[in-house]
């Protein structure tokens, strides 16, 4: 993957400090209180989040998109050529339901580490969450992409939070809800700019 730095027109949230408070409160709710301790990754990766509450979908991480690595441009981002790679920790969420429609609220916590080419001064971390109903064959109910924003330091090693807090879908009927998951992974498709829409030409 090539490094891309350009803000595309999806929802962002940044880490600035005039919004780090209300962001910790946000990420205390789902993350019991602790949202600054350097989160570890488990053995396995990280864990998929499941209360047993049937409204509201376990929480898991794509497959094969748990990492970000970013290279300079016309690089691969492996050995030496690599500028930083992102890694998804932790993983919460909760739901809430207001006339047959569900609002999810999906707390993400990972680090961005830098590698040997040299990360940038920001780093722009592209994130996509999906409610996707299980089966034979898969089917994607909602889906939306997120920006959040990692200000790297001189220790090479940096931890982020995003709170997606407006990934709405209708509710479910009986037990079709049961088969529901969330999945969340990077998506660097979510950095490149939306194209505009094309003119229509004057009759």
């Amino acid at each position: 993957m090539v490094a891309a730095a350009v803000a595309g027109g999806l929802a962002c949230l940044t880490a600035a400090p005039a919004s780090a408070q209300s962001l910790t409160d946000r990420f205390k709710s789902l993350f019991g209180g602790k949202p600054d301790e350097p989160a570890g990754v488990a053995p396995g990766g990280p864990e998929a989040q499941d209360t047993g509450d049937l409204t509201c979908p376990p929480v898991t991480v794509r497959a094969g998109a748990a990492t970000y690595a970013v290279a300079p441009p016309g690089k691969q981002p492996v050995g030496n050529d690599l500028r930083f790679q992102a890694t998804i920790t932790k993983m919460a969420r909760e739901c809430s339901v207001n006339g047959g429609v569900i609002t999810a609220r999906i707390g993400i916590q990972g680090r961005v580490i830098a590698g040997p080419a040299g990360a940038p001064p920001s780093v722009q971390v592209p994130i996509r969450v999906a409610v996707v109903q299980g089966g034979v064959s898969e089917k994607t109910i909602a889906t939306k992409a997120y920006q959040t924003t990692v200000n790297m330091t001189e220790t090479g090693s940096e931890p982020f939070t995003l709170v997606a807090e407006d990934l709405t879908y209708p509710a479910p009927p009986g037990a079709v809800g049961d088969s529901y998951i969330f999945y969340i992974g990077f998506d660097p498709q979510a950095l490149k700019p939306e194209r505009p829409a094309p003119r229509k030409k004057k009759q």
